[in-house]
């Protein structure tokens, strides 16, 4: 304002220039702190000020002079207190600023050692396995997990196991021939009630729970596997046998823990399949509720239910598709049931008192085969509540429910899991009921050995039972569907040991193929599956040799398989089959 005033008083150029001037002096000593003092000290009690006249008449330095002089005199009466209090101020700054400083290195340090040194929170840890980034969807399992464990524990069943009184013998499936279901528990009264409570209040708690709801990505497909150790090859046989025949699935496999968790394999090589990783350790001992057990024959639970999937096809690792599985989704039976199981050799071994316990009528023995889920097809969209209560059948399998469901009869203890859950639950499922097939070779003394199954194709199965058509009945009443999954398992097989059981070494281990009976079977494959499948385990294990955890200490595997498969496949055996029933 006092510039604008003092260009009012005279607007002439020459009046401009010296306000300039003026101005300037005014601006220099504000930038001071002290623009009152300049401003008194330039200012005469006459009308225009003895500085502006000291500026017209060309004394500008002696102007500024006389304004630097009266400053001075004004901070010497002013600002000693107030410099001195200033000063003070700065000092605590200083201060406070280097102990800031302090406290976040120390705090970082501290950190960085807490992270680096605190304990792993599974029993097993792996140098090789580097968590992932943070995963919202690992979020939702975490979350889910710790809802679904407190439901668990909240309905288990409040009383001892039940007693076993010997083990079921295992008889071979007849749909024509009923045979006495197995009744070997010893299950008091009370007890037997107390397990029919918690059952029915679980059922009634995962119907009108808002907590429990599905976490996978809508409208994905995938296929879901579990390996680790020495079924990670096997796996990975598996995953080129999928991708041969133009599946483009994704894929996820899960671990047990870190411990098999292999770093090169699930983040170099998998990636290039399409393929991922989840240690499933990971997940359950990230609960509040620590001390979870699951075991091996849990484990097919669990990882379907974890899984991204909305439709899931599960495998066992040592099970392998010889057609596109991708296209079983779109058709029937799945597509109008949303779960479909394979049949095993033999009749159901499930005591009467599981139905008791689940509200249901005993079946015939005659109904179905037991169930061999070494291959399974489910919907979450239609089947949570199915899964949910396979879960609870398995959780708490090994104190109660195992013991119900096969009454110590061969076989995985969640086998009858899934379709006894949905059974209970009053919802759909197919099970396939063109019987299992054996495959194997005939070894001296003309016995055969067997070493795996054939689990045939459910699209043709079910147009023939739509029709009324039951081979499982008739065997001629129709044309047998086409064999659509092969499952390794008897034994298991170890490319680095052994060819199914017989040492690489051993006499005449190279002669001939492993899979030659049954012929009928054989003849529903549709091609050499098993020249097929050994050049995939060639491929894999020479290229992954070094690469396998299993191996680590293995030598060879890679030239054992290649001398196989060229002294086997390379020509014609008299033992060689037909691969085509046409």
């Amino acid at each position: 304002m006092l510039v604008l005033q003092l260009a009012v008083v005279d607007r002439s150029e020459r009046a401009n220039k010296e306000v300039l001037v003026f101005w300037k002096i005014q601006l220099w000593a504000v930038s001071s702190g002290q623009r009152a003092g300049a401003v008194g000290a330039l200012e005469p009690r006459g009308s225009r000020g003895r500085a502006l006249a000291l500026a017209r008449s060309g004394w500008a330095g002696w102007a500024a002079a006389l304004a630097e002089k009266h400053r001075q005199e004004q901070t010497n009466v002013h600002f000693p207190v107030e410099k001195e209090r200033i000063m003070a101020v700065q000092r605590i700054r200083r201060r406070l600023r280097s102990c800031s400083l302090l406290l976040a290195s120390f705090f970082f340090i501290f950190f960085s050692i807490y992270i680096y040194c605190k304990p792993s929170s599974n029993r097993f840890y792996n140098a090789h396995y580097t968590d992932s980034p943070v995963d919202p969807f690992r979020g939702r399992q975490i979350a889910f997990w710790n809802s679904f464990r407190e439901v668990l524990d909240q309905h288990a069943p409040s009383c001892p196991p039940p007693e076993l009184r010997g083990k079921a013998e295992p008889v071979p499936f007849n749909a024509l021939d009923p045979t006495d279901r197995p009744d070997l528990l010893v299950v008091p009264d009370d007890h037997l009630e107390a397990m029919r409570d918690a059952h029915s209040s679980f059922v009634a708690e995962i119907r009108r729970s808002n907590t429990l709801k599905p976490i996978h990505t809508p409208g994905s497909r995938g296929l879901v596997s579990m390996a680790g150790g020495a079924y990670f090859p096997l796996f990975l046989a598996q995953l080129r046998m999928l991708r041969r025949k133009k599946s483009t699935l994704p894929v996820e496999v899960f671990l047990r823990d870190t411990s098999e968790y292999e770093k090169h394999l699930c983040e170099k090589v998998l990636p290039q399949y399409n393929a991922k990783c989840v240690v499933l350790s990971e997940l359950l001992g990230s609960t509040k509720h620590k001390g979870v057990e699951i075991e091996h024959y849990q484990f097919r639970t669990f990882a379907v239910l974890f899984s991204s999937f909305e439709e899931v096809v599960w495998m066992d690792a040592e099970c392998f598709p010889l057609h596109s599985v991708q296209d079983l989704f779109d058709l029937d039976p799945y597509n109008s049931t949303g779960l479909v199981t394979w049949p095993d050799f033999s009749a159901s071994t499930i005591s009467p008192l599981f139905y008791h316990i689940t509200q249901q009528d005993v079946p015939p023995t005659t109904g179905r085969a037991a169930t061999k889920t070494g291959v399974l097809m489910i919907s979450k969209q239609s089947h949570f509540l199915t899964l949910l209560l396979a879960a609870y059948y398995n959780y708490h399998g090994p104190s109660h429910y195992f013991a119900l469901l096969l009454q110590g009869a061969p076989g995985a203890g969640d086998k009858e899991a899934f379709i006894e859950a949905a059974t209970a639950l009053g919802e759909p499922v197919y099970a396939v009921s063109e019987r299992v097939g054996a495959l194997g070779h005939v070894v001296e003394g003309g016995e055969t050995e067997y070493s795996a199954v054939a689990q045939s194709d459910p699209v043709e199965d079910y147009r023939l039972t739509s029709e009324g058509i039951w081979r499982v009945k008739d065997p001629a009443a129709g044309k047998a569907p086409r064999v659509f999954f092969i499952h390794g398992n008897y034994p298991k097989f170890a490319a680095s040991d052994n060819v199914y059981g017989h040492k690489w070494d051993d006499p005449g281990v190279d002669s001939g193929r492993v899979w030659t009976h049954e012929p009928d079977v054989i003849k529903r494959f549709g091609y050499d599956v098993e020249k097929a499948y050994w050049s995939e385990l060639q491929w894999v294990a020479c290229n992954y040799e070094r690469s396998v955890q299993a191996w680590a200490e293995k030598s060879g595997v890679c030239n054992n398989l290649q001398e196989y498969l060229n002294g086997v496949f390379a020509d014609a055996h008299p033992d060689d089959l037909q691969f085509s029933d046409q």
